[in-house]
């Protein structure tokens, strides 16, 4: 699904904030069509949200004084950050020009056909390393590439370290940043990856074949 000010969503951009209300309402939808397991996957920003989703949702906080009601069952991080405002690369330069000045937000819109909300981060929100704590004993994959030019390799061991046992952490050596950054094969390890998350789930026995079809969902967001 498009999250907020992406693609054929509509609404505007706020990084990883309000994009929580986005998830929260696909698991819903998913678990209302009679999926009883649902995995969130978020990249690079979907990443930051999914994380925030599951931890906010586990623990019944209220994100813009509204309450989340569907927590996953498992979450899948791809290249995001653990905290706001990182400026120490020259990608993760550029976004913030284009948030924070009116011309950016215009060029975004323009170009890259992404509206961004000039009021986001207003009032700053719990960073996912502040939140992914809470998540456990939530199964929790946490996927980061060497090569990823946004965030460097602190994020994910920030967010590992944070999360405690409940997680796992690839560190791929071949792998950029999100989407466009893939390497040959890391998409299918992650699927093939799914119902051992799923089975893993609290209240969840037994051990699940990762080549079999696991009857649930997975919320993608991007």
């Amino acid at each position: 699904m498009d999250l907020r000010g992406h693609g054929h969503s509509t609404g505007s951009c706020t990084f990883g904030d309000r994009e929580v209300f986005d998830v929260d309402a696909g698991v819903g939808e998913a678990r209302r069509l009679g999926y009883q397991r649902v995995i969130t996957m978020g990249w690079s920003m979907g990443g930051a949200a999914v994380l925030r989703h599951a931890g906010l949702a586990k623990n019944g906080t209220l994100s813009h004084e509204l309450r989340l009601r569907h927590p996953p069952d498992a979450v899948v991080s791809v290249s995001a950050t653990s905290r706001w405002f990182v400026r120490d690369t020259a990608p993760m330069r550029r976004i913030h020009w284009l948030a924070e000045h009116a011309t950016g937000r215009m060029v975004a819109r323009g170009a890259l056909r992404v509206r961004i909300d000039p009021r986001a981060f207003v009032p700053i929100p719990v960073a996912p390393v502040e939140i992914v704590g809470t998540i456990a004993p939530m199964p929790l994959l946490i996927v980061h590439g060497h090569r990823d030019r946004y965030f460097t390799l602190e994020h994910p061991r920030a967010l590992a370290a944070a999360a405690g046992e409940s997680a796992q952490m690839w560190l791929v050596p071949e792998f950029g940043h999100a989407e466009a950054g893939l390497c040959p094969g890391l998409l299918d390890r992650i699927g093939g990856h799914l119902a051992s998350l799923a089975a893993a789930g609290p209240g969840r026995r037994g051990k699940a074949d990762a080549s079999a079809h696991w009857g649930g969902a997975v919320v993608r967001t991007r």
